[in-house]
């Protein structure tokens, strides 16, 4: 009796041994190498992390498909993320996610931190308010930065243009290459002229490219040189005498904005200068001379 059921248990192991060998042989192997070859750990690290760009981004899907908004409104939305340097599939609908997780974090931070005690019903309108309108002033604030920086370094790649121009390239040769080599110097304007090399490749006309390029940026000195660009082009006048002309004009305009300031500030300060200075000015000027006055009619009273 015991020699049947040990040979059944041998039979059942061998058997059992056999279906996992034949049905789990992969697994089997990939573990045997991992444990063997540390590196192949990072095939599992990069799809761990994978899933996880996957998982966050149904959340954030679900999250943006709270508010309602019309096509119109995703337009312009859209359009403002593509001026602040966001371009992918999923902007949209991350910025709608901030619009309803920031709220939410706010409204928690105010209940953690017994902040709401002040006043729970304007406390949490507050902080529901700021949650949503939050993303909206950061994008327009990042909106202002970028165009900030574009205007600045224009001038440095109109040179750049120019030197690219005389040297003997086409205005396209010489766009792909100011932004393949301006690329740490001027990001944004990089940024910019490669999508204008790119569409230039993909055969749209050169004219349509820098209209676009105006469209995107939505800055006024881009615009100025995207409309001398185009009369040169019709009008056949030198593409290099027109962006050296028009770099020149930048720089000078660049001075006289600086001397503009300048002259604004003697304004700008009289407001500190009335309000916080000059109080403290007269205090410290005119203060001994009160206390001096005051110990005077004190005595000649306090004799009478």
């Amino acid at each position: 009796m015991a020699f049947a059921v040990i040979s059944f248990l041998v039979a059942f192991l061998l058997i059992g041994s056999g279906g996992v060998l034949i049905f789990y042989r992969d697994k089997i192997q990939d573990r045997i190498s991992s444990a063997l070859y540390p590196r192949a750990n990072k095939k599992t690290i990069s799809t761990t992390i994978e899933e996880t760009r996957h998982v966050i981004g149904g959340v954030v899907e679900q999250f943006e498909k709270i508010l309602p908004r019309s096509q119109a409104e995703t337009s312009v939305v859209q359009q403002r993320l593509i001026r602040a340097g966001f371009r992918s599939d999923t902007a949209v609908k991350t910025f709608y996610s901030a619009k309803v997780i920031t709220p939410i974090v706010l409204m928690l931070l105010a209940w953690v931190t017994g902040a709401y005690h002040i006043g729970p019903l304007f406390i949490f309108l507050l902080a529901g308010g700021v949650g949503f309108l939050g993303p909206d002033f950061w994008l327009g604030r990042k909106i202002a930065n970028r165009q900030a920086e574009m205007k600045k370094g224009l001038p440095d790649v109109l040179d750049l243009l120019v030197i690219c121009v005389e040297a003997g390239l086409s205005l396209d040769q010489a766009t792909a290459r100011t932004a393949q080599e301006l690329v740490r110097a001027q990001p944004a304007l990089s940024d910019e002229l490669g999508i204008v090399a790119l569409e230039q490749r993909a055969g749209r006309a050169r004219s349509d490219a820098w209209k676009h390029l105006a469209e995107r940026t939505d800055v006024d000195v881009i615009r100025n040189l995207v409309s001398m660009l185009v009369q040169a082009e019709q009008f056949g006048t030198s593409i290099g005498k027109t962006l050296r002309v028009h770099s020149d004009t930048l720089r000078t305009k660049r001075v006289q904005e600086i001397e503009e300031k300048a002259a604004k500030l003697s304004v700008k300060l009289l407001f500190p200068l009335v309000l916080f200075i000059f109080p403290s000015l007269f205090l410290v000027v005119l203060g001994p001379a009160v206390l001096v006055m005051a110990d005077s009619f004190k005595s000649l009273f306090g004799n009478n």
